[in-house]
């Protein structure tokens, strides 16, 4: 049976490419992905065969990356983050539905997604339930992005939010803040910036005072909620240690 990897290569800096992920580059004769994620690891590349795109062209590679496996290559599509988590791995296993590529199996390399990597960087924001929602549309109805927001905000989940706002595209983000304004007043938000890439920053917010003007699409957001706090320049979560074990601060 020929093999197809989906690789999640972390965030973007070297120290996140977990040693799995850096191990199955090495061995691939055949590397696929967004340019954009490739240029993350150009020293990965070399010697091998690369299928590289633009944005909005996942169902090509993907189906290129399916024939090469096909013809004998060992192939690794690769995704920034976790291949699992708004990559290509869920692409990869719909096209092995087909009968063509139904011999093909879809191995799922795990990597460090930008939820995790911005929390740790902010503090412990995610220690409690908390969720990851896109905000782009292109995949997505927007009239259901903002039910998922609604419910999230009356569930008091802390809530990362990808791919919050573009050029073109900010009316989503301004509904998230506001629906967790109502819900819960006036919370604390992280704001990482192109986490582990260059010019990484960390900037913290309140809702009634959010700085939209500072998001795009390299920006990952935290809201928090009734737990969450913010202090001296760390962000977290309580989890309910206080109140369950009655220790003192």
């Amino acid at each position: 049976m020929s093999e197809v990897y989906a690789i999640g290569i972390g965030p973007g800096a070297a120290e996140y490419l977990t040693p799995q992920a850096a191990e199955i580059l090495e061995k691939c004769t055949v590397i696929a992905g967004y340019r954009t994620y490739l240029d993350l690891i150009p020293e990965r590349l070399r010697g091998k065969k690369v299928i590289a795109g633009s944005m909005r062209e996942e169902l090509k590679r993907c189906r290129e990356a399916l024939d090469a496996a096909l013809n004998g290559e060992i192939v690794g599509v690769v995704s920034s983050g976790d291949a699992g988590i708004y990559g290509m791995a869920g692409l990869l296993l719909e096209l092995t539905e087909q009968e063509k590529y139904q011999s093909i199996e879809v191995i799922v390399v795990p990597g460090v997604t930008a939820a995790t990597a911005a929390a740790a960087l902010a503090g412990a924001p995610l220690m409690n339930d908390f969720a990851v929602v896109s905000l782009s549309d292109l995949m997505t109805p927007k009239d259901l992005i903002e039910k998922r927001l609604k419910l999230l905000a009356e569930g008091d989940f802390v809530t990362a939010l990808y791919n919050p706002a573009s050029s073109r595209r900010r009316e989503l983000l301004e509904f998230a803040v506001e629906v967790y304004r109502q819900a819960g007043g006036n919370l604390p938000a992280a704001l990482v910036h192109h986490v582990g890439r260059s010019g990484q920053k960390i900037e913290f917010a309140r809702l009634d005072d959010f700085p939209f003007d500072t998001v795009d699409m390299s920006t990952l957001v935290i809201l928090g909620n009734s737990k969450t706090i913010l202090r001296d320049g760390r962000f977290y979560c309580r989890r309910g240690y206080r109140e369950k074990q009655d220790f003192e601060l």
